[in-house]
């Protein structure tokens, strides 16, 4: 999970991107500047934090029996801050990601379980910065969304990410039951890194099966009269790719050739290199094969089965406070 922190890696990727920046043309492809523009942030950020550090190590190591208590304090947090940086330096923790939702067992409960989680997911991506665009939604038959999908856009999307992937149960007292019964729902999420370099996936024509539709928006209505939507299935994989996003059914295709690719290539790292397991899901929604239980009744509590991680304060969590859940399992997932 970890990796090596070199600052001198660092400031030479800063010059490559502002070199690039020079090129008169750089701007005329507004995606890739504005990614390159996000990444030199992030980039000139930890340089930053990391000149500080030094700086502040340096000159409290010559009065280092007269530094306040304050001073250690923040220094510190300046450590730690550092320290995360070597838990966001594997070779895809920088990308922007694609996360996915679906529900699992449960009919409406858990359909509406899923649209919390994404709810909690954007909540995160504006509270730390990061863009998102919903690619495909789809409803649920009486509430909720049976699934759903979304590309985060930043510096170590994926690196922060990666580890929620599979099943996240939810215990309640239902909303949808009369009788104010507490139940049980389960919803998976996957996340899968935007690999920049893609070139080298072949996808034969004779191994899709492309589906167009109408899209549909938040309950239910039509976004657009045309099939613009678009269902990719690969054969031979059972990979499905659903988008919507755009009016064009062609750049909906194009967009979905896009992520099948990154789909298809992370499942090759997989099958070649063990070690890259960030990149497993699993297929089993149901009892006992989740990740993390979120815990509103009979009392408030929420644990990630992998790292023991406890919160008391499921509200804060479910509305996107989870960077601190995220760095601790950055921090203790091996």
């Amino acid at each position: 999970m970890g990796g090596h922190f070199d600052i001198d890696d660092l400031i030479e990727k800063c010059n490559q991107i502002k070199e690039e920046m020079l090129n008169p043309d750089f701007y005329n492809d507004i995606k890739k500047s504005s990614e390159a523009t996000i990444e030199l942030s992030g980039l000139e950020k930890k340089i930053k934090t990391y000149n500080e550090l030094k700086a502040r190590i340096d000159a409290d190591l010559e009065l280092l029996e007269l530094v306040e208590p304050s001073e250690v304090d923040e220094l510190t947090k300046i450590i730690e801050e550092v320290e995360l940086q070597t838990f966001l330096n594997g070779q895809y923790d920088s990308l922007n990601c694609f996360l996915e939702i679906h529900a699992g067992a449960g009919g409406t409960e858990s359909c509406d379980w899923s649209e919390m989680l994404l709810r909690m997911y954007e909540r995160f991506c504006e509270k730390n910065g990061y863009r998102y665009e919903e690619i495909f939604t789809q409803q649920g038959e009486e509430a909720g969304l049976k699934s759903a999908m979304i590309k985060i856009n930043g510096l170590n999307a994926f690196g922060y990410l990666k580890n929620e992937s599979g099943v996240h149960r939810l215990v309640r007292i239902s909303p949808f039951d009369s009788n104010a019964r507490r139940h049980t729902s389960f919803a998976s999420v996957n996340v899968t890194p935007e690999f920049k370099v893609i070139d080298d996936v072949e996808v034969q024509e004779k191994d899709l099966k492309i589906d167009v539709f109408h899209s549909s928006g938040a309950g239910g209505q039509s976004v657009n009269t045309s099939n613009s939507a678009v269902r990719i299935t690969h054969l031979p994989t059972k990979i499905v790719v659903s988008v919507q996003n755009e009016r064009s059914q062609l750049k909906n295709k194009e967009i979905a050739l896009a992520i099948l690719k990154s789909k298809l290539y992370a499942l090759e790292l997989e099958k070649h290199e063990n070690k890259l397991n960030c990149f497993k899901k699993n297929d089993s929604i149901n009892f006992g094969s989740q990740i993390r239980s979120y815990i509103l009744e009979p009392y408030k509590l929420i644990k990630d089965n992998r790292t023991n991680y406890e919160s008391g304060s499921p509200e804060k969590i479910l509305n996107g406070d989870i960077i601190d859940l995220l760095e601790y399992n950055l921090k203790n997932i091996k």
